[in-house]
């Protein structure tokens, strides 16, 4: 039901009204873009090795992801789910979506979801990070105690 036809007097007053809030919009919009643009390029790219050192949980393991779908992958080829929430950060911390990097093998700190075991969480790492030992290591663990006396300690064991 077509109730303003283009002859009624009021629907012709209000069409030169509408054309130009139209065209006011579109102006506003082409203003807009370039501000937007430019705002995108205040933010600095940070390339991997720029020393912009980022933090891994403590409980993050470390391992060799190989995703083959956006639901399943291979670490340290072993089959894995993803969760559905998963993420996957770039080197500059940035997400990356799961479908353009299928097939590609890299480097990960990742942490899996207790209660599943789905890989919820994945930081591709960079040359310099992928160097560095995880913290939390076996091989970096430092212990405050020893077993046995000392091996040049010339004082008699106690018994």
């Amino acid at each position: 039901m077509n109730r303003c036809l283009p002859s009624h007097p009021f629907a012709r007053a209000r069409l030169p009204l509408l054309l130009w809030a139209g065209l006011a919009c579109a102006a506003a919009a082409a203003a807009a873009a370039p501000l937007a643009a430019s705002a995108q390029q205040l933010q600095p790219y940070i390339p991997p090795s720029a020393g912009v050192a980022r933090n891994f949980p403590e409980a993050a393991k470390r391992g060799t992801l190989l995703v083959t779908s956006t639901a399943e992958a291979q670490l340290d080829d072993q089959p894995i789910r993803m969760a559905p929430g998963m993420r996957l950060f770039s080197p500059q911390n940035t997400l990356v979506f799961l479908h353009t990097v299928i097939g590609q093998r890299m480097r990960v700190n990742y942490l899996t979801e207790a209660s599943t075991g789905m890989l919820l969480t994945a930081w591709i790492l960079s040359e310099g990070e992928a160097a560095q030992p995880l913290r939390g290591d076996a091989d970096t663990l430092e212990r405050n105690f020893r077993f046995g006396p000392e091996p040049d300690s010339n004082a008699p064991a106690l018994r």
